[in-house]
């Protein structure tokens, strides 16, 4: 059985070697890239996100990976966004009271968290739906590694009679956050699975699994 085939985006943020081999170990096979071709053509295509929302968005709007993300969920094609390339699939992000449009693939805004101590850095559970995908497998227990001050906080995407609802997991530091969501092809997580050890590995292989 051939392995699954995974463009991770270059778009000049995200720890790509990291990621890649996080990918590697957990099944895929692996193809950094900017290429459009490339990346419409794979499997599964991956987001990764590190740094600040503003420079995220510009450095993907400067390789089309907007489009990109676009394109494959028009066609049902699974993406993975990863810290910062999950906030950017939200209308828009607000960091130091500066407001950036993102890619708009799910309405709301990410803002930063109300919290004792930032960034919220470090491993904290999260509570995922028992029809999770993502988690299958895993119990209420496991800790991912999370390092991040801003995030989606609410969720506003109506429920609709054609659509399976989205799959949310929360999380909570100073104030509850989305941990991860599953909607249909598009899925995300705030926190790294590439630094979260086997549970991070787990989550991976069961993402590719589903490819």
């Amino acid at each position: 059985m051939s392995k699954k085939s995974v463009a991770l985006l270059d778009y000049g943020s995200g720890n790509l070697h990291s990621a890649e081999r996080a990918l590697v170990r957990a099944g895929a096979q692996v193809e950094v890239t900017a290429d459009p071709q490339t990346a419409l053509a794979a499997d599964g295509l991956v987001v990764p996100g590190v740094g600040a929302y503003a420079a995220c968005m510009a450095g993907l709007r400067a390789v089309r990976g907007e489009r990109l993300i676009g394109q494959r969920l028009a066609g049902g094609r699974p993406v993975l966004g990863i810290c910062v390339g999950m906030q950017i699939l939200f209308d828009r992000g607000v960091e130091f009271g500066v407001e950036t449009e993102g890619c708009g693939e799910w309405p709301g805004t990410v803002a930063g968290l109300d919290a004792p101590v930032l960034p919220h850095m470090g491993w904290n559970t999260v509570q995922a739906p028992a029809d999770s995908t993502l988690f299958a497998g895993m119990d209420a227990e496991t800790r991912f590694y999370f390092v991040h001050s801003y995030a989606a906080q609410q969720w506003e995407l109506p429920d609709s009679d054609h659509i399976a609802p989205a799959r949310l997991t929360w999380s909570e530091h100073g104030v509850p956050f989305l941990a991860a969501v599953e909607n249909g092809p598009l899925s995300a997580t705030q926190f790294h699975p590439e630094k979260s050890g086997d549970a991070g590995a787990h989550l991976l292989r069961n993402w590719i699994d589903s490819l």
